[in-house]
């Protein structure tokens, strides 16, 4: 009967601590997804598409046919989020599209 309880309480105790692993990965998760922030470009009427491909393609890394669906998105929507990440991923290149000329917020 002995045996029996340990085998019982053995069991309680795995599903105890899967339980609590699922729990953990959660509430990582949930921190992990909740600092991602959008690197947000504007459209206006004074740089040209071949200048704002050119700055994404340097500044975001982008290939040059993502840089030029971004900006007939920006042109079309006003605006387009190309890139996303964390706040100190996403700050400096905010900074070289805004030295471009170029409208840009992290959101």
């Amino acid at each position: 009967m002995y045996i029996f309880f340990l085998i019982l309480y053995a069991k309680l105790m795995d599903m105890k601590f899967s339980y609590q692993e699922k729990e953990d990965f959660s509430v990582l998760e949930e921190v992990i997804t909740e600092d991602l922030k959008d690197l947000v470009v504007y459209n206006d009427d004074i740089n040209t598409f071949e200048h704002v491909i050119n700055t994404l393609i340097k500044v975001c890394k982008h290939t040059a046919e993502q840089a030029e669906q971004c900006t007939w998105i920006i042109h079309y929507k006003g605006k387009c989020s190309v890139k996303s990440g964390t706040f100190n991923e996403l700050r400096p290149m905010k900074e070289s599209i805004c030295e471009a000329g170029i409208d840009a917020k992290i959101h």
